[in-house]
């Protein structure tokens, strides 16, 4: 396994696993990845077994301190110099669930952030996810303003 992170040539790729992994009300378009890949591909992290890649994690750079539904949409809100590292997306495709994938993933997202000096991380989840993810030192902030997919959103923050 191996991660790096993406090009344009792997739009087709990153599509395909945001489908399998996310309902079509959540998951982003394919429209929606070209448009976030031209603006910052360094922060997607693409997980390879040998040529299969296996999922990903992506999400912009800003200094908002919350994750909003605007985000998702408008790539130009990156900045590149942002305190805040956003999640967008958490994606294993289903063969290869619960064998540690998203973990290496995430892990990577941190380290990089702390690398580029960034105040932490911040992402939305599901409920049921929340302990999942303060197993890598994100703290639950309650139910997020998102109406993203018309599903129930929390915040969840890391902060260095």
């Amino acid at each position: 396994m191996n991660i790096r992170n993406a090009t344009m040539s792997d739009l087709s790729k990153i599509a395909a696993v945001e489908a399998e992994c996310f309902p079509a009300a959540e998951a982003a378009t394919e429209k929606d990845l070209k448009d976030r890949l031209e603006v910052y591909p360094d922060h997607f992290w693409l997980l390879f077994d040998e040529d299969k890649m296996v999922g990903f994690v992506n999400g912009m750079v800003t200094n908002e301190p919350d994750l909003t539904d605007e985000m998702y949409e408008d790539a130009s809100m990156h900045d590149e110099s942002g305190d805040w590292q956003m999640i967008f997306g958490v994606n294993t495709i289903t063969e290869y669930r619960n064998q540690g994938c998203a973990a290496v993933l995430i892990r990577q997202a941190i380290e990089d952030a702390k690398e580029q000096g960034r105040k932490g991380l911040v992402l939305t989840c599901k409920d049921r996810l929340i302990r999942y993810y303060a197993k890598f030192g994100f703290e639950n902030e309650g139910v997020s303003a998102s109406v993203h997919g018309n599903v129930v959103w929390y915040q969840m923050r890391l902060t260095f």
